[in-house]
C-alpha cells in the first residue's frame, strides 16, 4: 500500500470534490466552511458522540440518515425509480456541510432548526433534498450558529468545490488545532487502483467514545453500505476510540466514511476476498488520524504509546491502558519527564482488575524494566528512567500476566500550555 500525496492521482478521490470559504464564524481571515459533495449513488457511513448532550448538528445528521434508509424523509420522497435497471434505489446522502468556530451544541431547539435550516439551504442550490445533506459543527458550545453568514458564504464554497480540494478542507475544519490533519492509502484490487484520503480535526477534549473531533474519509471503492458501516465501526473502535488527550468526550464528534464507487474495481463485500485488504486500509488511515490528534494535543510535547498486554480480555486491557492515560499526575510527570514510576504503578492498581496478582505485573518504560514482581526492578536505575522520559515518543508496557489480551492507547503529556489554552478558549 502506498501513503504518498506527492502524484496527482493520490490527492483525489474520485467522485468527491471539496469546496471551502470564509463565513467569518469566529475570524474573518481563514476559511471556516466546507462543503463535500458525493457523486450520484455514493454510499455512506457514520460514527458519531455517545454523549448524551450530543449538539444539534448530530441530531440532524441521525434523523437524515435514518430517513434515508427507511426510504422516505421529511420532505416526503420516498424512493429513487431513475436508476438504470429501473429498480427502486433508496436515495443516499450526497453532501456534508460543515462549520468550524461554533459547535451548535447547548442551543436547545433553536439549535435543531439552524442545522435543518443550513441543510435546506445547501439542498436548494444544489437541487437535493434536505435530508440529503448532513450537517456538522465545531467551535464553541452553547452559543447560537450564525446562519446567515454560512448561508451566504454557500455560493462560494460550492464555487469551489474540486476533487483536489483535501488539503484546504483540512484547514478549514481546524479549532484550536496547530496544523492539519490529513490521511491518504492507495491499493489495488482487481489489478484497479483504489484511494481513500481522510482529514480529521481535534486538539482538546479528547476521550474514547471518539472525541471533539471530525473526521471525513472517501474512498473510490465499491462497497455496499452495510459492509462500510461494519468497516468504519471497526476502525473507529481500533483508533479513535483508542486515543485520550484529556479524559473529556465531546459532544460534537463524528467520522463519515464516503465511498463514490466509481472504481472499475469489484464491489466489495464481507465475503469478499478483498475485503479484509481494503478494510487494513481504511485502519490505517483512521490511526495515522488519530495519531496526528494526539501528536497535536493542546499543549503537547510528547506522544505517550501506552501497550497493555497478558490481560484476561480486550476490555480489561482496555481499561488499564485508559487509567493510565488518563491520569493527570502520570500526564504531568511525562511532561517533566520525570521517571516517577509510582504513578504508573497506582494507576494499574486502581483500574479495576478483579484479583489482580500485583507480584505477575511488570511494566516497562521504553526498553527498560522499571517494575517486576510487585516492586522496583532489581536492575532499574533513575538514569535510565530519566533517558526514556526525556524523549518525544515514549512507550509504556504493561503485562498484567494473566491471559493474552493486548490493547494500545494513544496519549500525550499534560503542560501548561494546555491549561493556558483552556482558559483562555472564550476569549
Amino acid at each position: 500500500m502506498n501513503s504518498s500525496l506527492n502524484d496527482k492521482a493520490s490527492r483525489q478521490v474520485p467522485g468527491v470534490r471539496l469546496g471551502t470559504a470564509r463565513a467569518g464564524i469566529k475570524r474573518a481571515d481563514r476559511d471556516d466552511l466546507l462543503v463535500i459533495e458525493a457523486t450520484e449513488g455514493s454510499a455512506c457511513a457514520a460514527v458519531f458522540t455517545r454523549n448524551a448532550f450530543c449538539a444539534a448538528p448530530v441530531i440532524v445528521a441521525r434523523e437524515h440518515l435514518l430517513a434515508l434508509s427507511q426510504g422516505l424523509g421529511p420532505a416526503g420522497f420516498a424512493e429513487r425509480s431513475d436508476v438504470a435497471s429501473g429498480e427502486p434505489e433508496t436515495a443516499r446522502p450526497r453532501w456534508l456541510l460543515v462549520n468550524s468556530g461554533n459547535a451548535n451544541a447547548g442551543t436547545g431547539s433553536r439549535g435543531l432548526e439552524d442545522a435543518r435550516f443550513t441543510c435546506r439551504t445547501l439542498a436548494e442550490q444544489v437541487g437535493g433534498h434536505p435530508e440529503q445533506v448532513l450537517p456538522f459543527s465545531t467551535g464553541i458550545i452553547g452559543e447560537y450558529l450564525p446562519v446567515n453568514k454560512i448561508a451566504a458564504a454557500l455560493p462560494d464554497a460550492l464555487e469551489a468545490l474540486d476533487e483536489e480540494g483535501w488539503e484546504k478542507a483540512a484547514c478549514a475544519i481546524m479549532t484550536t488545532d496547530t496544523r492539519p490533519k490529513l490521511a491518504t492509502r492507495t491499493l489495488e484490487i482487481g489489478g484497479q487502483r483504489i484511494t481513500l484520503i481522510g482529514i480529521a480535526k481535534g486538539s482538546g477534549m479528547i476521550h474514547p467514545d471518539m472525541a471533539t473531533m471530525l473526521a471525513f474519509i472517501a474512498t473510490d471503492a465499491r462497497i455496499e453500505p452495510a459492509s462500510l458501516q461494519d468497516c468504519l465501526a471497526d476502525a473507529v473502535d481500533r483508533t479513535f476510540n483508542c486515543i485520550t488527550v484529556d479524559g473529556d468526550t465531546s459532544t460534537n464528534d463524528a467520522c463519515v466514511l464516503i465511498a463514490s464507487g466509481v472504481s472499475k474495481a469489484p464491489e466489495l463485500k464481507r465475503d469478499s476476498a478483498d475485503f479484509p485488504v481494503f478494510a487494513e486500509a481504511l485502519r490505517e488511515v483512521c490511526g495515522a488520524l488519530a495519531e496526528a490528534i494526539v501528536r497535536d494535543g493542546e499543549g503537547a510535547t510528547k506522544l505517550i504509546r501506552i501497550v497493555v498486554e497478558e490481560a484476561r480480555d480486550p476490555a480489561e486491557a482496555r481499561a488499564v491502558a485508559k487509567t493510565i492515560a488518563h491520569s493527570p499526575l502520570v500526564k504531568t510527570a511525562f511532561f517533566a519527564s520525570d521517571p516517577n514510576w509510582g504513578r504508573i504503578l497506582a494507576a494499574v492498581g486502581r483500574a479495576g482488575c478483579a484479583g489482580l496478582a500485583i507480584d505477575r505485573v511488570s511494566i516497562w518504560l521504553g526498553e527498560v524494566l522499571i517494575v517486576e514482581h510487585g516492586g522496583r526492578a532489581a536492575g532499574y536505575t533513575e538514569a535510565q528512567g530519566t533517558e526514556v522520559m526525556a524523549r518525544d515518543d515514549i512507550l509504556v508496557r504493561v503485562a498484567l500476566g494473566r491471559g493474552t489480551a493486548v490493547q494500545t492507547v494513544l496519549t500525550c503529556d499534560l503542560s501548561y500550555d494546555y491549561v493556558r489554552i483552556n482558559a483562555e478558549y472564550r476569549t
